[in-house]
């Protein structure tokens, strides 16, 4: 499967389609190619690893008590570093990341994980090597 995104639950949008038209094209290209037996050398991609899911901060009574922070909006896949905004309580105070090692937030306030109690995902960015391949059937 592939999913692109991120885009609102029932909006079809024409850039966010092109993209996943894109995707697959290449995804069929390369099938295509491999099938004709086509050798590929090793490549290096960098890649993002869920580390973990993030909930809202909330009180006792499980009421979520701040919001996603305006710098962190729409920063979907961009660096986090410690000390920087995370959250903004309905007070106005700021909540800042304190993490260890820079991570790229995604799914950032997705409408679909409110129900799960998931205010971000927490990736890391990974380099993974592939050696060379070849289809064995010709």
């Amino acid at each position: 499967g592939v999913e692109v995104g991120p885009q609102p639950q029932g909006v079809v949008r024409a850039d966010t389609l092109d993209k996943m038209r894109k995707i697959v094209k290449h995804g069929l290209d390369f099938v295509q190619l491999f099938n004709e037996g086509r050798e590929f050398p090793p490549c290096t991609i960098e890649v993002f690893k869920v580390m973990e899911k993030v909930d809202y901060p909330r009180n006792k009574n499980d009421e979520v008590i701040a919001i996603i922070h305006p710098k962190l909006q729409d920063q979907d896949w961009q660096p986090l570093n410690n000390g920087d905004p995370l959250f903004l309580t309905l007070d106005g105070e700021v909540i800042a990341y304190k993490g260890e090692c820079t991570v790229y937030p995604t799914f950032i306030n997705e409408a679909a994980y409110y129900e799960k109690k998931q205010a971000f995902v927490k990736t890391v960015k990974i380099k993974l090597t592939a050696k060379h391949i070849r289809s064995s059937v010709l």
